[in-house]
Order: C-alpha cells, then structure tokens, then sequence
C-alpha cells in the first residue's frame, strides 16, 4: 500500500515514515499542500496522512480542497490541537478520521489499516467487521453469518453509524438520516431506533453512547 506523507516538520516526519515503513506501507512525503495536491495528480495512493500546520495552505485547507475536486481518497488528519471543536471542524470538512499529537507509531498504523479497510467496503459495497458484515448496497446486515433483519429507519441509522465506523456520529445527523420527507424524528426516537439496533447486533458489535457529542459504533472485543 502506498500512503501520502503530508508533514513540513523533519523530525516528526521522519519518526512516522519509520512508523510505516516498519508497518510495511511505502510512503512518499511532501512538505506542503500544493505538493500535495500535485502527487495526488499524478500517483494514486491509499491513504493520506495530514499535518494541520502547513506552510501556506493548511491541511485542513487541504482537505477541503480534495473533497471539492471530488476526490474521495481516505485522509487522516495530525493535529497538536485536540478540542471538540477542532475535530468536528477537520471531520465538517470531510476528514476521515482525526489523530492528536503526541501519539505512538502502533495506534498512528491501526489507524491507516482501519481507514483503508473502511475504504475498501465502501468502494464494493460491502463492510466487514469481525462478526459482522453490512452489504450497503444490498441493504444486508449478517451476524455471524445469519441476517438479520431490520426495519427501514433501523438500517438508516446503522448505515449512518458503520459509515464512519470508530468515529462519532452527533445525534443529529443520525436524526436527519432517519427522518422521513414529510416527518421529523425526534431525539427520542433516535434512541429507540439505537436500542433496537443494539438488542439485534447483541454483542457483535459495541455502539456507545458518548454524552453531549452522539453515537459511536465499534468492532466487538475478542477475547
């Protein structure tokens, strides 16, 4: 898998080119967002891995640049600032996913594998877990290899969750994914249709409340 390097800073970027490379991913590295945006016209990569402080244009720039060229190349946002608002900002933006500086090279390529994987379902169609398997297309959800069904607005929800599976999903965008043309849904009922969708997942798969911010679904732990 080749993977885009996008750090001005040296030493940081020689610590995650050696993270990768031991992960066995090949990476090219750029200082900067135009060089960025040339790569990606000219090499097809896996994955991209930003730094928010660019010279010039930032990474989040940078993101937003590639989402509206249509381009739908999985990106992974590095950032020293960790606030909430930071992080609905780079994911508003159409950022994947979101890792706060410092962090270790293990959970910076658990990350990438994740993205790509992520990536890789949702270009055929189908999301695989471990027990679990979301054909989106199909409109399919196995555990465990039996489907189960769901009622319309229970699959509604659970494509919005596996979408952006690990990430968190603010209520209200599972509220407006959910909702019918002529009726709005309430956040009550989001939570009906969560409670629902985790007594037929059972304990395939893990969606967590988080206070304040929404939901978020997660692969089960083996033991």
């Amino acid at each position: 898998m080749r993977l885009l390097l996008v750090e001005d800073d040296d030493i940081v970027a020689d610590a995650i080119l050696r993270g990768l490379t031991a992960a066995n991913y090949s990476v090219h590295r750029v200082m900067s967002a135009e060089a960025a945006q040339a790569a990606i016209a000219n090499e097809e990569f896996a994955l991209a891995v930003i730094d928010v402080g660019l010279p010039g244009a930032d990474g989040l720039s940078l993101v937003r640049r590639l989402r509206s060229a249509g381009k739908s190349l999985p990106t992974l946002i590095l950032t020293a600032r960790c606030t909430l608002t930071d992080k609905v900002k780079a994911l508003d933006l159409g950022a994947d996913d979101f890792l706060s500086k410092p962090f270790e090279a293990a959970e910076l390529a658990a990350r990438c594998r994740a993205l790509m994987r992520r990536s890789s379902g949702a270009l055929n169609g189908i999301i695989k877990l471990q027990r679990m398997s979301v054909d989106l297309l199909g409109k399919r959800l196995c555990v465990d290899d039996a489907e189960v069904e769901l009622t319309a607005r229970e699959w509604l929800a659970l494509e919005c969750l596996v979408r952006r599976i690990n990430l968190i999903v603010p209520k209200e965008k599972l509220q407006q994914a959910v909702a019918s043309p002529d009726q709005d849904t309430s956040a009550n009922a989001v939570e009906v249709h969560i409670s629902r969708l985790r007594a037929k997942l059972g304990n395939a798969a893990i969606i967590r409340s988080l206070r304040g911010l929404g939901y978020r679904l997660e692969e089960a732990k083996t033991s």
